[in-house]
């Protein structure tokens, strides 16, 4: 298995369609005299002249991307799109909080006015598909097949319900472990070595935690119930990547590997005491607040577009990443992922216009555009790999690192499965029940819920 350098660290810090104009020509038709072939020209002429000129697009485009980093970024692609489509397409802008803006959608789309493009969860593009939510774009495929080549066939496969694709893919991300060289230093440890295994991890973890005199923990190496690599996912990283779902949709929650990572992280519970997790997450914030910044946590596992984080509130921090620990050599530094794709709600007004827009947000310019200025992991596979992008060592492990990162998807019989797992998941970290009698007791809901679905 190919293993992404360990040691990179955040070092540089990133800078940085056309349309087509349809044009009709008249015929003579019958070919009979000259005449007859000159007046019926003037008057195909004489028809086109008197013709109102066709009406300008405007499409309406819903993101939740409203931060002053994100913001200006996306609008700048819109710009770019509509100045490249002048007098004929004009998207416009509308922001809404993550979250709601799918459940406002939801309404419009049901209400028969929904927006023309939407940014959605790309786990669920299929359940969406299945809810007669959004459009069949398999026609617009047809016309444009080159868009598939864009994407990496798993993530491709993510977007289609019964073979068709009901979105395009605009980004995917990965797992990985940021780590502060400067305490690995302080506690003796290397800081060009990051723990290869789980086990590892948990010794190096022991050495990088810190009490005051009163026994109080001020810095805590690391715990599982922290940052954006949580319990479900070490679960599924011991299990060997395998999902909450088998390949043929069915549960897959009580296996050994699920089990074992679940003792795993009962195992820093008792070591560090629930109380001191609960008050060190209480006192968690953003920017400089975020504890790994302010140098309460010295691992945090997160998506690679924590950089930003780091670029813009950690300066001068030494920080180092890494892929997530395996259980054992060779076991696969299985990683989870998500992402988000853009889809034309269905019922929309301008499919065709919106088709060109998706297109153009998922190609090579756009796609470069936000990766180099986000530490995004974009969906097309030529922007993904950009010569400018790989130079920067971070960038370029997060890239190294989707090959073993899985995105999981749910068919519509499975669609509510987290409401059967999470109370069992939290069951078990509160230590109401065993691991084994929790994912037992999930196996059974998950399969229930899925039969009476007809799954």
């Amino acid at each position: 298995m190919k293993k992404v350098n360990k040691a990179a660290i955040a070092s540089l810090v990133l800078t940085l369609t056309t349309g087509a104009l349809l044009t009709g020509c008249g015929s003579n038709g019958n070919g009979n005299s000259n005449a007859t072939g000159n007046a019926n020209s003037a008057a195909s002429n004489a028809s086109k002249d008197n013709a109102a000129p066709k009406e300008k697009v405007v499409l309406d485009f819903w993101t939740f991307w409203g931060s002053e980093t994100r913001r200006p970024l996306i609008e700048k692609i819109i710009d770019d799109f509509n100045k490249a489509h002048e007098g004929t397409i004009e998207v416009k802008h509308s922001y809404y909080p993550f979250g709601d803006i799918w459940t406002k959608s939801l309404a419009q789309t049901a209400a028969g006015n929904p927006p023309d493009v939407i940014v959605n969860a790309i786990e669920e593009t299929g359940l969406r598909a299945a809810k007669k939510q959004n459009t069949n774009l398999a026609d617009f495929l047809a016309k444009d097949p080159d868009v598939k080549n864009r994407f990496r066939e798993d993530l491709w496969n993510t977007v289609l319900y019964k073979g068709d694709p009901y979105a395009l893919p605009f980004t995917t991300d990965t797992r990985m472990m940021f780590y502060n060289k400067t305490a690995f230093k302080e506690a003796g440890l290397d800081p060009d070595k990051f723990p290869d295994t789980w086990d590892e991890l948990e010794q190096v973890a022991m050495k990088l935690d810190k009490k005051d005199a009163k026994g109080n923990y001020t810095r805590i190496g690391y715990a599982p119930q922290f940052a954006g690599f949580d319990a479900k996912s070490i679960a599924v990283n011991f299990d060997g990547g395998k999902g909450w779902l088998d390949e043929n949709g069915q549960a897959n929650a009580n296996t050994p590997g699920k089990i074992e990572g679940f003792n795993y992280v009962q195992r820093y519970t008792d070591r560090l005491g629930q109380k001191n997790i609960d008050e060190f997450k209480a006192a968690f914030g953003s920017k400089e607040a975020n504890p790994f910044i302010a140098g309460k946590v010295a691992i945090w596992p997160d998506a690679v577009t924590f950089q930003t984080q780091l670029r813009d509130f950690g300066k001068g921090m030494d920080v180092g990443i890494a892929p997530i620990p395996e259980t054992k050599e060779g076991a696969g530094h299985w990683s989870t992922g998500g992402g988000f794709v853009v889809e034309i709600p269905a019922g929309a007004k301008h499919p065709a216009e919106s088709w060109e827009f998706i297109k153009y947000l998922t190609d090579v310019q756009a796609q470069t555009y936000w990766a180099k200025m986000n530490y995004d992991n974009v969906a097309n596979v030529q922007a993904s790999n950009d010569a400018e992008l790989i130079k920067d060592p971070v960038y370029k492990a997060s890239v190294d690192n989707l090959a073993d990162t899985r995105v999981y998807t749910r068919p519509a019989a499975a669609a509510d499965m987290f409401k059967m797992l999470d109370p069992q998941v939290d069951a078990i970290l509160q230590k109401q029940s065993t691991p084994k009698e929790g994912l037992d007791k999930a196996q059974k809901d998950i399969a229930d819920l899925i039969a009476q679905n007809g799954g």
